[in-house]
């Protein structure tokens, strides 16, 4: 029998942590079995042809997924608010992102800095849609970082000015 005195209550360690993918279709035509795979996945990915795939899981797992995520964030809150705590997320990031280790160190402390005002930020709205953005960015520069011919292209000097841009023909004026 496995040990589960480390598992917290009202978690099944059985459940995977990926999405399961499935047709939308699937879904509609037979959703009774499409609904009882979330016995073993965390969720259903349902993939629509036109739309946005939508995620379906069990309400009280999303719940305590939004608690899970709240409490995450206002640890970290509070964690940058204690005297060197800032220091101590600018040194930890490269294990939690191993990309950050292409970013120049200057951007790492950038990084840190915004990524703890985001975090308060969204933690106070309930809201984690800035934090992913900001994520994706800061992801988005360690990949031109890590690539020296794309970083060459974009840093070189675009050649002259050719001052401001003016305003497209046809718009509201």
């Amino acid at each position: 029998m496995r040990d589960t005195s480390t598992v917290p209550l009202g978690y099944d360690a059985r459940v995977t942590a990926s999405l399961e993918d499935l047709p939308f279709t699937e879904f509609i035509q037979r959703p009774t079995a499409a609904t009882g795979r979330l016995a073993s996945v965390r969720a259903l990915r349902l993939r629509r042809r036109d739309a946005e795939d939508l995620v379906v899981m069990p309400a009280e797992r999303a719940e305590r997924e939004g608690e899970v995520i709240d409490l995450t964030a206002r640890l970290l809150v509070s964690l940058l608010r204690q005297e060197g705590g800032p220091a101590l997320v600018q040194a930890v990031l490269p294990d939690v992102l191993p990309w950050v280790r292409f970013l120049p160190p200057e951007d790492i402390g950038i990084l840190a800095t915004e990524l703890t005002e985001t975090v308060a930020a969204s933690a106070s709205l309930g809201i984690t849609a800035p934090i992913a953005q900001l994520l994706i960015e800061w992801k988005h520069t360690a990949e031109v970082h890590a690539d020296p011919e794309l970083h060459a292209r974009l840093t070189r000097p675009a050649g002259e000015d050719y001052g401001p841009a003016l305003p497209p023909d046809g718009g509201d004026e």
